[in-house]
């Protein structure tokens, strides 16, 4: 592990991390999405052939029943029964994020209130690779079918057989995903952006990808609402000298897993500190005095995942301000977050913690304002409508009052 001091510039460094926008990617995925918007499903085809090295045709783009049967067939039973557990879970979670219309009722009659509406069609990106992404189709799909989305759709790129993961299928299928698509990269999020003959245009796009898929998200944000733009995985550890040393090694290794992931111990434990050192190799090593001083620099680090290996852990909870997740004590490893706990995993990279939140039911939600005045409510707020009226100068707008008062 690479030991740097808080007020170091690799720390500086280490707390401004952003998402680095390449002009080859940039340039690339301009590309992409300028041929799928005047191409649609040729274009998408054409670049899986290219970047995927698969031939598909257009009728093949969208998974079809028999080969969701197919997948079930290819899979364990004890798969779907563990499956099903996280689903309790994760559901039960998110639940509890629903949010509510309300109306607010005066004595002047005025009625005044919030109308919350699901979004209709939201696109679920799953990256392929060499292993399925099985529990992100969970922390992505269920949030919004807990919101009531009324379509989700789910794109992935081929397998070198044509086929996408049966694992990435089976969930999809259990979690009654509206159609699942054979397609990857920037092509797949244009499409879901832009809309294809065969791949409709949704109101969102979820899910994380490399960085030719998180430059697609960021240039089709304003035509369809994205998550975030995700970064690689990023863990920050606190340890005090009261924790298992081998609990702090393996949770740092376990960032290695992830490509590029980031991970992080801060300490006040010189042995904890040398054990590290000795066991992990990359990463970062923080020393700090004490664990106040190990809270603040995780604010600044504001990282996706949060360990707090400390003896009553629960007392610095409200002291934290920036971290996507807060992993508390021995027995809540971020895996478990990962995968079965409930709160979504999709959580904010780079030190957007400092702004932004994990995904959740709320992301597939909007609201309406309603506004409901009575007359006599309109005649008494009429000095300080025409008063601001006045003062803008829009002369119409006031007089779009007075025609109801006179």
């Amino acid at each position: 592990m690479k030991n740097i001091g808080i007020y170091s510039k690799e720390f500086d460094k280490l707390c401004s991390r952003s998402f680095n926008r390449k002009e080859r990617i940039k340039n690339t995925v301009s590309k992409i999405i300028s041929d799928v918007a005047n191409y649609g499903d040729t274009a998408v085809l054409q670049y899986t052939r290219k970047f995927d090295r698969v031939s598909i045709k257009p009728r093949n783009i969208r998974v079809t029943e028999s080969e969701i049967s197919a997948a079930f067939q290819n899979i364990s039973p004890a798969f779907v029964s563990h499956i099903k557990q996280s689903i309790v879970n994760i559901t039960k979670f998110h639940q509890q994020q629903i949010l509510k219309s309300f109306r607010i009722k005066t004595e002047d009659g005025v009625i005044l209130g919030e109308e919350v509406q699901a979004l209709e069609k939201v696109g679920v990106y799953i990256p392929g690779g060499s292993a399925p992404l099985v529990s992100t189709v969970l922390m992505t799909v269920l949030p919004a079918k807990v919101a009531q989305v009324r379509d989700v759709y789910l794109a992935s790129p081929p397998q070198s057989d044509g086929f996408i993961n049966p694992y990435i299928i089976v969930v999809a299928s259990l979690l009654k995903v509206k159609a699942i698509f054979k397609a990857g990269g920037a092509q797949a999020v244009a499409a879901l952006a832009l809309g294809t003959k065969t791949i409709p245009k949704v109101d969102k796009i979820v899910g994380p990808g490399n960085n030719y898929v998180t430059e697609a998200k960021r240039q089709l944000y304003g035509y369809v609402d994205i998550d975030t733009l995700a970064g690689p995985s990023e863990v920050v550890v606190i340890a005090s000298k009261f924790t298992k040393p081998e609990y702090v090694i393996h949770d740092l290794k376990a960032q290695a897993e992830h490509k590029d992931g980031i991970a992080v111990l801060v300490t006040p434990s010189k042995e904890i500190a040398n054990y590290a050192k000795e066991k992990v190799s990359g990463g970062y090593l923080i020393k700090v005095n004490n664990l106040d001083q190990a809270v603040d620099v995780a604010n600044r680090i504001a990282p996706e995942h949060l360990e707090l290996l400390v003896q009553r852990p629960h007392r610095f909870v409200k002291k934290i301000k920036n971290a996507g997740a807060i992993f508390l004590g021995p027995y809540s490893p971020t895996a478990v977050g990962d995968y079965i706990a409930g709160p979504s995993h999709v959580l904010p990279t780079y030190g957007t913690a400092r702004f932004f939140s994990g995904l959740s039911v709320r992301d597939f939600l909007k609201t309406q304002s309603v506004i409901n005045y009575s007359k006599k409510a309109l005649e008494k707020y009429y000095p300080t409508l025409e008063l601001l009226a006045n003062i803008e100068g829009l002369s119409e707008h006031l007089n779009s009052v007075k025609v109801r008062l006179t």
